[in-house]
């Protein structure tokens, strides 16, 4: 079943159907593969089809076939129909493992239904099927995004103290939650517990410590980890310098975050589309629209076509700083390129022709 791996899930289908038809024998694990790769992507219909024709064959689904299922359609949003395939298992003998558990709590957890989640992570328990670290994970993940710290706290140290070990994920959505509430020592005293646990942050840690700081205007700390970043040999890339230049931006550091993107190039790397857009963006408040328009022109040279946003972040700095016929030029050329003004652009040319 090679096609599958190669995405050629129609291929794959019928060749699998020529099998049937062939009364060539196929296994379990056969049809998984191929029910799996139909869920995932997106087509659950032809999925099912698949399970139909698979009972045909006498060989009925398993506890894989069934979670599966229930996982594709909780990523769906169809959390009440992932409910009805595990009553059918169950109805059919067979029981729900952790797997199956975590794709439904996951699925309450995306419709941001906690607390039904909790009651399928009692549940579990009580039918003596041990959470694992993905459990956790998701359920912290959950309360974190529904703003419920305390409960999701409540959880980290269930597993502080009784297993399974807090994996580096566990920490990185605890630390992001507690930077979007405004913790930000909680969120550093969390770290400094993860190192001492023996868990390494990856990048992604890094990157969650950068962008929190930056919102909590910490920028002294947040240039002191950048250095330490570029410091320790991790190959950076440019979401990083990005962040680190609009939290100075928003500062009003112009100087720094100016030398800092012209640190982009010397690195080797080259900034993306809203690098350019943060610049120009402060350029223009800063009353610097002829160096912003510079910038702007530069974009397509370096492989980076501006896009909407950009094109109306330098309109609206232009107009902000009373170069009119240059914005009414910059608006003819991005309408031509099939692109038009969002709200705040089109305010400001209103309050144009008003006053």
């Amino acid at each position: 079943m090679v096609c599958v791996n190669l995405g050629q899930l129609e291929e794959a289908t019928r060749l699998l159907n020529e099998m049937v038809d062939n009364n060539i024998s196929l296994n379990i694990v056969t049809y998984n593969i191929l029910i799996d790769a139909l869920c995932k992507e997106g087509t659950i219909s032809k999925a099912i089809e698949i399970v139909d024709t698979m009972r045909k064959q006498g060989i009925e689904p398993n506890v894989v076939t069934y979670s599966i299922l229930v996982d594709a359609h909780c990523k769906e949003g169809m959390v009440s129909e992932a409910e009805d395939i595990i009553d059918a298992m169950i109805k059919r003998g067979i029981e729900p493992n952790v797997v199956t558990h975590n794709a439904l709590i996951n699925g309450h957890c995306l419709q941001n239904e906690m607390d039904k989640a909790r009651r399928v992570f009692n549940l579990m328990i009580e039918m003596g099927c041990a959470p694992d670290i993905v459990t956790y994970s998701t359920m912290i993940n959950g309360y974190c995004k529904a703003k419920r710290l305390d409960e999701a706290m409540e959880l980290f140290h269930e597993i502080s103290q009784k297993g399974p070990i807090p994996n580096t994920v566990t920490y990185n959505t605890l630390v992001q939650s507690m930077f979007q509430l405004g913790k930000v020592s909680t969120a550093c005293e969390l770290f400094r517990k993860m190192l001492a646990s023996g868990q390494v942050p990856n990048i992604e840690t890094f990157f969650i410590f950068l962008d929190g700081l930056c919102k909590a205007g910490n920028l002294k700390e947040a240039l002191k980890l950048f250095q330490a970043m570029q410091n320790s040999g991790l190959k950076l890339d440019i979401v990083p310098y990005t962040i680190l230049i609009n939290g100075l931006c928003k500062a009003g550091h112009i100087e720094v975050a100016r030398e800092l993107f012209h640190q982009i190039s010397d690195n080797g790397l080259k900034p993306n589309v809203y690098t350019y857009c943060v610049m120009i963006n402060r350029l223009c408040k800063e009353g610097l629209p002829d160096e912003a328009y510079k910038m702007f022109g530069s974009m397509g040279g370096n492989d980076c076509s501006p896009n909407s946003c950009c094109y109306n972040v330098m309109i609206r700095g232009f107009l902000q700083n009373s170069y009119t016929s240059k914005a009414t030029q910059l608006l003819t050329e991005m309408v031509s390129k099939g692109f038009s003004a969002d709200i705040f652009t089109a305010t400001l040319f209103m309050d144009l022709i008003v006053h």
